[in-house]
């Protein structure tokens, strides 16, 4: 018997909708089916130079050397299953979804199986996918090469099983509106990034293609602290991805965000930014003003330096 302890990509891969598919098709084509989208996740493991240790229900379990290799992998797994042909059944047409989740860190390898807390961590990121949906780690987004690592996103703080810390969460993209191809950078050249102008108080911070994402909150770490009681240590991150900027909200009380003559109100959700406007925390407009941040977007092909339409103070 040999015991080693590696340090590796754990995934779980898992189909989604097979319990409806069974009451529809009945037993032996649901099965078939079924099969068929099984066979084809382990056809991809091996295809990416990676294990399956075992199948749990109606999906995976299995290993990659590297992140990169488990992410290549979980994105062809998403494709090909999108690729499914739906099965028109009278109930309707009834397709399969894959959820993934996975995590990059030591295991213990031992008679074809893995143990360990990264096991258990990758096992919690299956869980937390939903179908459609590449759900992992801080720590595996930190292994990830460049290239791969501009299709990630932050989505959440999580709390897990045995760990007395929530763990961040993020999201792979990998569907074709936002990964055109994995090889193929997605982010525009430095020059060609807008510039977003952040303000609050006394306050101003730019972000562009050198500073990508900033988080906003009343935490003396976040790069712009706030003295709004409402709002959350680290309340909002805005991100850049592609030339457009990105707000999540990732506090207690949610995030207020006025716009183009609209409002709209966030709590653990992510919307694009407009061209100009404010964003509150944790409290509705009409209270407290002076607590606003206000950003506006400078357009790449500006000359002259930035032309900034201050918003209305409503």
């Amino acid at each position: 018997m040999v015991v080693q302890t590696l340090e590796i990509a754990i995934m779980f891969a898992d189909l989604s909708g097979s319990t409806r598919l069974y009451e529809v098709l009945g037993d032996s084509a649901a099965r078939a089916r079924v099969a068929r989208c099984v066979d084809m996740l382990c056809a991809v493991v091996a295809e990416f130079r990676g294990s399956t240790l075992k199948t749990i229900g109606d999906g995976i379990m299995c290993t990659f050397p590297t992140a990169d290799a488990a992410v290549e992998a979980a994105c062809a797994m998403q494709s090909r299953a999108d690729d499914e042909a739906t099965e028109l059944t009278p109930s309707g047409p009834l397709a399969l979804a894959i959820r993934v989740g996975l995590h990059v860190g030591p295991a213990i390898i031992e008679d074809g199986d893995a143990f360990g807390d990264a096991v258990n961590i990758a096992a919690r990121m299956g869980a937390l996918a939903k179908p459609g949906q590449i759900i992992t780690t801080r720590e595996t987004v930190a292994r990830l090469s460049a290239d791969l690592r501009q299709h990630t996103r932050f989505i959440d703080h999580a709390p897990v099983r045995g760990k007395r810390l929530t763990m961040d969460i993020h999201e792979i993209l990998w569907q074709p509106e936002d990964v055109t191809m994995m090889s193929i950078p997605l982010a525009r050249p430095a020059c060609e990034v807008p510039r977003l102008h952040l303000r609050y108080r006394g306050t101003e911070l730019m972000m562009d293609a050198e500073r990508p994402v900033v988080v906003l909150g009343r935490s003396t770490t976040a790069d712009v602290p706030v003295e709004e009681p409402l709002a959350s240590r680290l309340h909002v991150r805005i991100e850049q991805r592609r030339g457009k900027y990105y707000l999540t909200d990732l506090s207690t009380n949610g995030t207020h965000v006025r716009s183009a003559g609209t409002q709209a109100f966030l709590r653990r959700e992510e919307m694009l930014l407009g061209a100009q406007g404010e964003i509150s925390l944790g409290r509705p407009f009409g209270d407290a003003p002076d607590e606003y941040i206000r950003f506006t977007t400078e357009s790449p092909t500006k000359a002259g330096g930035p032309v900034i339409d201050e918003p209305d103070n409503r």
